[in-house]
């Protein structure tokens, strides 16, 4: 990498190594309690992973860094200014004004300092392991050539990120919006539309029909009495999937006595997380969860058609108004149980144009899911643009010069 725009050298001859200690001092933060945390206040709380909320004292004063203590992110790295409240899973690093804050802390990010975790069941980081630590120190004044530098740069890569996630988010509005418009208009902006009748769905094309769910599925609650078929688990983004591709823990014939049968072509729900969307499309015969509903199509109905409109956040709202069970709000034992499934009304388009309308949505959504792919990649090189840049001004492998 080079720099060569003006006058402060970053790989001079003068930088030296020394342990940690002797450059900034290190202590853990005090404690606090969960109720001693607001989501508004006076003073920001920090902890092992960040900002948590506010409280009405604070234990510092200035500009520090914090590295998270405890827990599977342990070692990444924080900023915090003003006066705060720093908790006790994170270490509070001073530099007593001898070092520039930003330097040390993106040089401390670059160390990757997860790597001295010393316990595997509850990860944590001693400060007397850190303090240990041999780092490169550079002269004051190249230490703040360096954070003014990283902060243009790191500023530039930064904002190419965030306009890359917010296509992101436009991507995923726009493919919500294809799903749902496609399964409740159909594919014909010109055609003549009536009320559905159906309070959640509003206007649907006039040809359609409105059909309750019984008439559509019907339930199907066959049980294994050997356990020897294919475990599928429901996961979010694959659907129904052969257990052991996404799990590490066996399971054994005995324990799948008495799970629900489901053969390809039939609908999935997840009857706790209905209204989350988790809902498939069975690729393959096998059992799934006693817990699971499984419904049969009948002739007249696409199940592609319908597994496409149940996760629509349209449908979602719905499953979770008529779920019932314990607790309330978005927590709780809520189940959409099939009573009250195949009691809702649901749009019912003809068969052929149920085809259409999945084929249409197979290929909208392949274009922008590609589109997708090909825009985290590019996030993920300049994460790793950012990171090598960092690593590279931070201990002095950047040649010649930068921006004073």
């Amino acid at each position: 990498m080079k720099a060569t725009d003006k006058k402060c050298p970053l790989n001079s001859g003068h930088w030296k190594r020394q342990k940690l200690k002797y450059v900034a001092s290190l202590k853990s933060g005090e404690t606090i309690t969960a109720d001693q945390i607001s989501e508004a206040g006076e003073y920001p709380v920090y902890g092992g992973n960040g900002h948590r909320g506010f409280t009405s004292r604070y234990t510092h004063e200035g500009d520090f860094v914090l590295i998270g203590r405890q827990g599977a992110l342990c070692g990444n790295i924080n900023y915090a200014s003003g006066r705060f409240w720093a908790s006790e899973h994170a270490i509070v690093v001073d530099t007593h004004g001898k070092s520039k804050v930003r330097w040390l802390g993106e040089l401390l990010r670059s160390m990757n300092l997860n790597q001295f975790s010393q316990s595997a069941a509850q990860p944590g980081i001693a400060v007397e392991v850190i303090a240990q630590l041999e780092i490169p120190v550079p002269p004051l004044d190249t230490q703040r050539c360096i954070a003014d530098y990283l902060d243009r740069e790191t500023g530039r890569i930064d904002a190419l990120m965030a306009a890359k996630e917010r296509w992101l988010e436009i991507l995923a509005e726009k493919r919500r919006a294809v799903i749902t418009n496609a399964v409740t208009r159909g594919l014909n902006p010109d055609v003549p539309l009536r009320d559905s009748g159906i309070p959640w769905l509003g206007m649907i094309p006039k040809h359609w029909e409105s059909k309750r769910s019984k008439w559509l599925f019907t339930e199907r609650d066959e049980r294994s009495t050997t356990g020897d078929e294919v475990l599928l688990s429901l996961r979010m983004e694959k659907g129904l999937v052969p257990h052991n591709d996404v799990s590490d823990k066996p399971t054994s014939p005995e324990e799948l006595i008495g799970y629900k049968k489901t053969s390809v072509g039939e609908i999935v729900i997840n009857r706790m997380r209905a209204s989350s969307g988790l809902i498939a499309l069975t690729p393959q015969d096998g059992l799934v969860s006693p817990d699971y509903a499984v419904y049969r199509p009948a002739n007249n109905c696409d199940p592609r058609y319908y597994t496409d409109l149940f996760t629509t956040e349209l449908l979602q709202r719905l499953f979770r108004s008529e779920s019932t069970g314990l607790g309330t709000g978005s927590s709780g034992f809520l189940r959409l149980y099939s009573e009250n499934f195949l009691s809702f009304w649901f749009p019912a388009p003809p068969l052929n144009e149920q085809h259409d309308i999945v084929s249409y949505i197979s290929i909208e959504t392949e274009r922008l899911d590609a589109l997708r792919t090909t825009t985290e990649k590019t996030i993920a090189l300049l994460k790793e643009r950012r990171a090598a840049l960092i690593a590279a001004a931070v201990t002095g492998r950047i040649e010649g010069v930068i921006p004073a």
